[in-house]
């Protein structure tokens, strides 16, 4: 079914790269990001990571989150349901962990990062809008570097291959078929917690620590 819905989309983005008008530029939808995100291989599954006190601060993959686990810094607060299994041992995959030592987190951007860049830009290729696995995606600079363009968080973009070729060595002001779905900006800490609100809201495991309104009673 995600291969069918994946080869739609596909479908898709020619009509789209036509109509690039902002009045029809596809936004992406919360689904569109859960499927993006958690459509990935086993170990990269996102895994919601909270401080010590239970505050959720960032999100990472499960093979970070077992390293984390399994080294003492971290623990399991809930489980995926499928389990890992080694040579000496099963472990649960992890949903959500906790630091088990408060880490203070400054309120300032992070870090440039390729992981960072697609978790802004929502897996989702900011030229036609697709929404792809980190696998499938590229990052692609808008002042190209040959042109004198800098790999800041203004001019860095989650892109699809497809794009990427497309758009070559050129300007936007050069195509004009080829436009930003939204202006790159800086990820700052309150980005990051939007995401994760995003990602965590049709998800039980996660929303009970994302600060969602309690559910009325049955």
């Amino acid at each position: 079914m995600q291969a069918a819905q994946h080869n739609k989309m596909r479908k898709q983005r020619g009509n789209g790269n036509r109509h690039a008008g902002h009045g029809s530029q596809r936004l992406t939808s919360d689904r569109e990001l859960r499927i993006g995100v958690f459509r990935q291989p086993a170990m990269q599954t996102p895994v919601l990571v909270l401080n010590a006190s239970y505050e959720p601060i960032n999100i990472c993959g499960a093979r970070r989150a077992l390293v984390l686990v399994l080294k003492g810094v971290a623990r399991t607060e809930e489980e995926q349901g499928a389990v890992l299994h080694a040579a000496r041992m099963n472990v649960a995959m992890p949903s959500v962990i906790r630091l088990l030592e408060y880490r203070r987190i400054p309120h300032q951007t992070r870090a440039l990062s390729r992981k960072n860049i697609l978790l802004r830009d929502r897996n989702a290729c900011q030229y036609c809008g697709i929404v792809l696995t980190a696998a499938e995606l590229t990052l692609d600079h808008v002042i190209p570097r040959s042109r004198g363009g800098l790999s800041t968080w203004e001019n860095l973009v989650a892109c699809c291959h497809d794009c990427n070729r497309r758009k070559g060595n050129q300007l936007l002001s050069e195509l004009t078929d080829m436009k930003l779905q939204r202006e790159p900006r800086s990820f700052s800490l309150h980005t990051s917690r939007h995401i994760m609100r995003m990602i965590g809201s049709a998800d039980p495991s996660w929303r009970r620590y994302l600060y969602f309104e309690s559910e009325p009673a049955a």
